[in-house]
């Protein structure tokens, strides 16, 4: 396994273009072929991103990033909005100093989110755009789950919902994501759809006999199934020392 961190330098005026660029190629054509994103991050000017990713060997990483350079048209496009780029492999010695590890785990949330028809708000995002999904995202830290959730829904669609509880929690082994999923309600807000993220968003009437015709991927299906027909589970945030409760959701059955 070896680590490799990538730094561009971006003309600010660019940014828009090389992030779009990064969801609708890269990041799908490097995931397909093996690769995990272990983190990437914009500096508040605008421009600089820095990328960690992680292959399987160096002759894995050589592999991934011989197929992507054969795409000339988008690569030299990404390269026409940077100027300057370097990359090195990271050892157990970060070069500024300290060590450097992989998370173990990263933590997400996704909303259920019905309107007064009993809709459902679905997104499709730029880097999985063979499937419809319900809203969602990685949690930052410092958040809670519930704050989580109520900025990744407002980011990607512009709506403000009411959370009623959590209907599941799913682990991805693969690629070391564990993924809470919440079931609520609109609130406020007009849909629209978020620069370089989601490319469509709406809510739709779904069912069990039409979801494959919305949802193409199974795991998205699963969570999507069970929070329809939720059975929602005891949750709590809390502060220890001295212990404060942050918010708290009961375990009850909801029928639909």
């Amino acid at each position: 396994m070896i680590h490799k961190r990538n730094t561009f330098q971006i003309k600010p005026e660019y940014i828009s273009e090389f992030n779009y660029l990064f969801h609708k190629y890269i990041y799908p054509e490097f995931i397909k072929k093996g690769a995990k994103l272990i983190g990437r991050w914009t500096n508040e000017a605008q421009d600089e991103v820095v990328e960690i990713w992680e292959f399987n060997s160096k002759a894995h990483y050589e592999s991934v990033n011989f197929e992507i350079d054969q795409n000339k048209e988008e690569c030299e496009k990404l390269n026409s909005y940077v100027t300057e780029s370097k990359e090195d492999f990271l050892t157990t010695t970060v070069p500024q100093g300290g060590s450097y590890h992989p998370p173990k785990h990263i933590m997400s949330v996704s909303g259920y989110i019905t309107n007064e028809k009993g809709e459902v708000l679905l997104v499709r995002n730029f880097h999985r755009s063979n499937t419809l999904e319900i809203p969602g995202g990685q949690v930052e830290e410092g958040e809670t789950l519930e704050q989580a959730i109520h900025r990744e829904i407002l980011e990607e669609t512009g709506v403000e919902v009411k959370l009623i509880g959590i209907t599941g929690i799913y682990q991805n082994m693969s690629r070391g994501v564990t993924c809470v999923v919440f079931r609520g309600e609109y609130y406020s807000g007009t849909i629209r759809t978020a620069e370089d993220e989601t490319s469509e968003v709406f809510f739709a009437q779904l069912t069990e006999e039409n979801l494959n015709d919305y949802i193409t991927r199974e795991h998205f299906r699963n969570r999507t199934l069970d929070a329809m027909h939720a059975n929602y589970l005891p949750y709590e945030a809390f502060y220890l020392r001295p212990y404060e409760l942050i918010t708290r959701y009961e375990s009850h059955v909801k029928n639909d």
